[in-house]
């Protein structure tokens, strides 16, 4: 007689119940990477904001006497410089600009407006990337934390440019802004009558079609004037036909800030707007990032004519 293989009565055991895998959002790599950027500059720049807190002191002009007198009494006093430009005010105003004074006639100064609870200094990168590569005469803004409208601070900034242009000789500015920056400048040029001073407005991160900021954030107005529907966000819907200023916005597809991203784009049918993607980065990187500097300082140097051409590397595409 044959026995059966032991234990072969025993029922098989059931096999552990698979547990159903839970959804959850998958880190890309470049979102990885993205947010260690954003922090690494959020560090960085934690250092540097107290150098951008004080408004940035007003030049002097340097005269030939007081550097004869400074030279010692036993050195006769040269005669007086006639060689002054006519466009060089006698007296400074209280707005500085720095950068190269023989700097082509055509190239208008810049303007450099930070975003929210920020100051100048975010623009440290970008600007030296402009003066020393472009050649080009700078100026740094800051408004106050405190700012609770951004009609008031669009106002402001029109005074701001008045002064840069009676200091300068120009009869027009760039302006490059960040973030809330931008949207300052945008309502300036577009509903103040700026666009007759401002050549080319370059916005990097702007939430121009209005971005859904946490709701905590909500407690300061001009939070609340960012966010979609506004009545800022509307007032710039409005048309502007005969808008003389050139718009460049530089928007990141990792931009965590502007909800969605593509809020950060220039959409106006009468509006002379490109629209520049910049992948890999986040809001925070967007003005000390060496291509997106790169790439404002050539839409600067470019003409006003073909501006929609201008080819941009690195980590920007035109879009």
């Amino acid at each position: 007689m044959k026995l059966p293989p032991p234990l072969s009565f025993l029922p098989p055991l059931p096999s552990p119940p698979r547990l159903p895998r839970l959804p959850g959002p998958r880190l890309s790599s470049a979102l990885v990477g993205a947010t260690a950027l954003e922090l690494a500059v959020l560090a960085g720049h934690l250092i540097t904001y107290p150098l951008g807190l004080t408004p940035e002191r007003p030049e002097r002009p340097e005269h030939p006497e007081s550097r004869a007198g400074s030279a010692g009494s036993a050195r006769p006093e040269s005669p007086a410089r006639t060689d002054r430009p006519e466009n060089a005010p006698a007296h400074p105003l209280a707005l500085p600009v720095t950068g190269d004074p023989t700097a082509p006639a055509a190239a208008p100064p810049v303007v450099l407006l930070h975003g929210f609870i920020d100051n100048r200094s975010v623009f440290l990168v970008l600007r030296r990337a402009l003066t020393r590569h472009g050649h080009r005469r700078t100026a740094s803004l800051n408004y106050s934390p405190l700012t609770r409208d951004i009609r008031a601070a669009a106002a402001l900034l029109g005074r701001q440019v008045e002064a840069v242009r009676a200091r300068t000789g120009h009869d027009r500015v760039d302006i490059v802004g960040h973030s809330l920056g931008g949207l300052i400048a945008r309502y300036y040029v577009q509903r103040l009558g700026g666009d007759r001073r401002v050549r080319t407005l370059v916005t990097l991160g702007t939430p121009h079609g209005g971005t859904a900021v946490a709701p905590g954030a909500g407690l300061h107005p001009i939070v609340r004037q960012m966010r979609g529907g506004s009545p800022v966000i509307e007032e710039l819907r409005l048309p502007a036909p005969g808008c003389r200023t050139r718009f460049v916005s530089f928007w990141a597809e990792l931009d965590q800030v502007m909800v969605p991203a593509e809020t950060a784009c220039v959409d106006h049918p009468d509006l002379d707007a490109v629209n520049v993607r910049v992948t890999g980065i986040g809001h925070l990187a967007l003005p000390v990032h060496p291509a997106v500097a790169a790439a404002v300082r050539e839409v600067l140097e470019t003409p006003e004519t073909g501006e929609a051409d201008v080819p941009v590397t690195g980590a920007t595409s035109a879009a």
